[in-house]
């Protein structure tokens, strides 16, 4: 109603040119997201050299691996090839080396490690492997951050054909990677003799399918995060997709000062308040709701031990700062979470990581995980929501994608699955 009642005042003619746009971007097909690519699935990989690129970029402090979530979501695959009878060589990268210069802060030997220690064999970590690598069916060897090869961040053809020379088969598995056209991860899979998608990145790939192509209705998503300006593009091509667009956290507050009221202290983008009002009036005109909080949690400061209070949007003071939604609004999101039939969950809707101003996103995460929909989440803030509140098992797919994740939900094209759908032409 708010959001109604903003639009209401403003110029008809203004309104007219969102409508026009808006109805121009639904009333014709939207982009076609059926996918044909070979599958590692498909391929027999007994006695063949496989080489595999994954994302197991985790964070590591003091030589120990602080998450594994990725590592975790990339041994099955690993697991598969060499159930299989393949000699397996894995690709990945950590961090941003400087090309050409091998830093032990970056290197993957803890990786290494870990993969011995799950896959009950020895990895062993190869430094030098761009000449040949030896590696026999039924092993596995760790291949050295690409990302301190010449030439891996500029989609080098001729670093490409030399990690291509080391396989038979390559596996592209790095969803996160997948929107990144380098070497390693768009380059090789051009010129390598077979190139397939692995099984993390054919079920990322279908599940985003599912979701923007036939989502069961109402197609609800939750945006969340610090800036309107990182999420314009997403948050536009959504409202063209969804039933419901949910925003939080200090794009929430971008949106409430877009529609007059006071923030305060909080964070927010006083030069996107239009790009906000437009949004609005976008979703207005696609008859997609976008609703914006009633009731907000507020603090003098940003602060674990600073005081939260609940106060209607009328009551906010200038010295105060928006950290959470209201109970009011998170009862009301809830609910439309229940009656959804997809949930896409991008973001908290507040500062989660202080327990004071966490309730809106658990409500949320809860919700998710008992609502009949299918949902996916994904996004590092949104799967740390999820891990904190322990729902993470309880949600259909959870995407380890980051950048690649928004950028598919963004309607962008994604390097690596371009090339490997062209592979599959071949």
């Amino acid at each position: 109603m708010r959001a109604v009642e903003l639009l209401g005042a403003r110029s008809g003619q203004a309104f007219i040119e969102v409508w026009i746009i808006c109805c121009h971007q639904v009333t014709f097909p939207h982009q076609d997201l059926s996918m044909s690519f070979l599958r590692m699935s498909n391929c027999d990989l007994h006695n063949r050299r496989v080489l595999i690129r994954e994302d197991l970029n985790v964070p590591i402090e003091n030589g120990r691996i602080t998450s594994t979530q990725r590592l975790a979501a990339a041994l099955p695959t690993l697991q598969k090839a060499r159930d299989a009878g393949a000699a397996v060589m894995v690709l990945a990268h950590r961090g941003r080396p400087r090309e050409g210069v091998f830093a032990a802060s970056e290197s993957l030997a803890p990786v290494a490690a870990w993969l011995s220690r799950e896959l009950a064999q020895p990895v062993p970590l190869l430094r030098d492997y761009l000449d040949g690598v030896t590696v026999q069916p039924g092993a596995v060897v760790l291949l050295e951050n690409c990302r301190m090869n010449i030439g891996e961040k500029a989609d080098d053809p001729a670093l490409a054909r030399r990690y291509a020379a080391l396989c038979e088969i390559f596996v592209m598995d790095a969803f996160g990677t997948a929107h990144r056209a380098q070497a390693s991860t768009h380059g090789v899979i051009q010129v390598a003799p077979t190139a397939c998608a692995g099984p993390l990145l054919a079920a990322e790939l279908d599940a985003l399918g599912r979701v923007l192509q036939a989502p069961a209705r109402p197609l609800l998503a939750i945006v969340g995060g610090s800036k309107v300006s990182t999420k314009l593009t997403l948050l536009r091509n959504l409202l063209t997709k969804v039933d419901q667009l949910i925003v939080g956290g200090g794009i929430a507050n971008t949106f409430i000062a877009a529609m007059g009221y006071e923030v305060g202290a909080s964070l927010y983008e006083p030069d996107l308040l239009d790009a906000a009002r437009q949004i609005l009036a976008q979703a207005q005109a696609c008859g997609t709701a976008l609703p914006i909080p009633s009731d907000v949690v507020v603090a003098p400061a940003f602060s674990a031990e600073a005081t939260p209070t609940v106060k209607r949007l009328e009551a906010i003071k200038s010295t105060e700062m928006i950290l959470d939604i209201g109970p009011q609004t998170a009862a009301d999101y809830a609910k439309r979470i229940a009656a959804a039939g997809t949930v896409v969950w991008n973001g908290p809707v507040g500062v989660f990581e202080f327990d004071a101003f966490g309730k809106g996103t658990e409500v949320l995460a809860q919700a998710i995980a008992g609502a009949k929909a299918f949902s996916i989440a994904g996004g590092g803030d949104t799967l740390a929501a999820a891990d904190k509140y322990g729902i993470a098992e309880r949600i259909d797919y959870v995407s380890t994608g980051g950048g690649a994740f928004l950028e598919f939900l963004e309607g962008k094209t994604l390097p690596a699955v371009a090339a490997l759908e062209s592979r599959a032409k071949d």
